[in-house]
C-alpha cells in the first residue's frame, strides 16, 4: 500500500513499474516528446515526469469513482494501479441506474477536468520550453484517457454508463449487464481490426507500438467482458441459493459430551450437525465437521465434542431467510466452515456448511 487518500487504500501492482519503465524509454526517444529537449539525460528526466504525472492523473481518475461511490454509502475496498491503468474495487453494486451513471461518469469527467486545468495553466502562464512540453503531453494523455474510457462497452467506464442507460430503460440490471458486456466484446474486436487493417507498417500496425498496445487492450477487454458475462449468468441463478434449503439439521449437545455419543445421537435424529449449548441451552459453538472426520473412531469415546468446536462469532450467526447475493456476501464477510442459522425469533433453524454452499454455487 502506498497511501490512503480519503481513507481509501491505494496499491501499486509490481508490473506497473515494468510498464512505467517501458513508457519512460519510449517517451525518451528523439521525437517522442515535442519541443527542443537536448541531451539524453534531459529526455529521460522529462519522460519520467510525464509518466509519473500520467499515473497521478489515473489515480485522481479512480479516486473520483471511489469518492462518489462512498458518497452513496457504497464501501470501497481499495484502488489498484496496474499496467493498463487503474481499478476501483467497489464492494457493492450501485442499487439504482442513476448512481451507476454518476459513479461511472465521475472518472472520465475528472480526466476531462484535468485536461482543461492543464490547458488553462498553459494559456494563463504562457509556458514555454520543458514545462510546456510536459503539460502538453499531460493534457493530451488525459484527453485520451477520458475519451477511451467513455467508449460504450464493459469493462470501460462508458460500458457502465451504457449499462446504467439500458437498466434505466428496461428496469432489468441483469439484461443491461449482458448487453454492455457484449458491447465491450465488439469494441475489443474493433480494436484488433484497426492494427490488422493497418498492415505491417505505420504506428497503428501490429508491428508499431500503438497497434500492439491496442491488441493488448483488446485482449484484456475481451477477457474482462467474458468474466462479466459469466458473472451475470451466475447472478441469474443466485436466487436459488437459499440458506433454508441448504441447511443441515442440527442437535444441541453439551461441550463435555463424548464425541462418539454425540455422533450416535445425531445419527438417531438424522442430523448432520452438532451445536454446543451452555447450561441455559444457548448455542455457543459449532462442532467442526472436518475435525470430527479427522478423529480416529477408536478415540471418539475419549474426546469431548466441545474440544472440536469453534466458538460462535457474531458473523457466524446468520438469518435462515438469507438467499442469493445476500447469503454469499454474509459468508464472505466472516469466513468459517459452519454457520448457525436462526429464525427471526432467534430460534435455531439449523447449520449451514460452507462446503454445501460452495457445491451449490458451483452447480449454479
Amino acid at each position: 500500500m502506498v497511501g490512503r487518500p480519503f481513507g481509501i487504500p491505494v496499491y501499486i501492482s509490481p508490473y506497473w513499474f515494468v510498464l512505467a519503465a517501458v513508457l519512460v524509454v519510449l517517451y525518451s526517444e528523439p521525437g517522442a516528446l515535442p519541443g527542443t529537449i537536448n541531451g539524453s539525460v534531459a529526455r529521460y528526466v522529462v519522460a519520467t515526469i510525464v509518466v509519473v504525472l500520467l499515473y497521478v492523473c489515473v489515480l485522481i481518475h479512480e479516486l473520483s469513482h471511489s469518492v462518489v461511490a462512498r458518497a452513496f454509502r457504497l464501501p470501497v475496498r481499495r484502488i489498484l494501479l496496474w499496467p493498463l491503468g487503474g481499478f476501483s474495487e467497489i464492494e457493492q453494486e450501485p442499487p439504482t441506474p442513476g448512481q451507476e451513471f454518476l459513479i461511472s461518469a465521475a472518472g472520465p469527467g475528472m480526466s476531462l477536468a484535468l485536461a482543461g486545468i492543464g490547458y488553462g495553466v498553459i494559456e494563463l502562464l504562457h509556458l514555454r520550453g520543458i514545462p510546456r512540453v510536459v503539460l502538453d503531453r499531460v493534457v493530451l494523455l488525459n484527453l485520451v484517457v477520458a475519451i477511451f474510457n467513455m467508449l460504450p462497452g464493459l469493462p470501460l467506464d462508458g460500458g457502465r454508463v451504457l449499462r446504467a442507460g439500458i437498466w434505466k430503460v428496461t428496469g432489468q440490471p441483469g439484461q443491461a449487464t449482458v448487453a454492455a458486456a457484449w458491447a465491450g466484446r465488439i469494441l475489443a474486436v474493433v480494436l484488433v481490426a484497426v492494427p490488422l487493417a493497418a498492415g505491417t507498417s505505420g504506428t497503428l500496425s501490429v508491428d508499431g507500438g500503438l497497434g500492439l498496445w491496442l491488441v493488448v487492450i483488446a485482449i484484456f477487454m475481451w477477457m474482462s467482458a467474458g468474466q462479466v458475462l459469466r458473472g451475470a449468468k451466475i447472478r441469474e441463478k443466485l436466487p436459488a441459493l437459499q440458506a433454508r434449503t441448504l441447511a443441515r439439521r442440527a442437535i444441541p449437545i453439551p461441550s463435555t459430551l463424548p464425541l462418539a455419543e454425540a455422533i450416535r445421537r445425531a445419527d438417531l435424529a438424522q442430523a448432520r450437525a452438532l451445536v454446543v449449548v451452555d447450561h441455559d441451552a444457548k448455542p455457543i459453538a459449532i462442532v467442526n465437521e472436518g475435525a470430527v472426520i479427522a478423529t480416529p473412531e477408536q478415540r471418539r469415546p475419549w474426546v469431548d465434542a466441545g474440544s472440536l468446536a469453534r466458538t460462535l462469532d457474531p458473523g457466524m450467526i446468520l438469518s435462515a431467510d438469507l438467499s442469493g447475493i445476500e447469503l454469499i456476501e454474509a459468508v464472505r464477510k466472516s469466513p468459517a466452515s459452519e454457520y448457525l442459522l436462526v429464525e427471526p425469533s432467534g430460534q435455531v433453524y439449523g447449520v449451514l456448511a460452507a462446503a454445501d454452499l460452495d457445491l451449490a454455487f458451483g452447480r449454479a
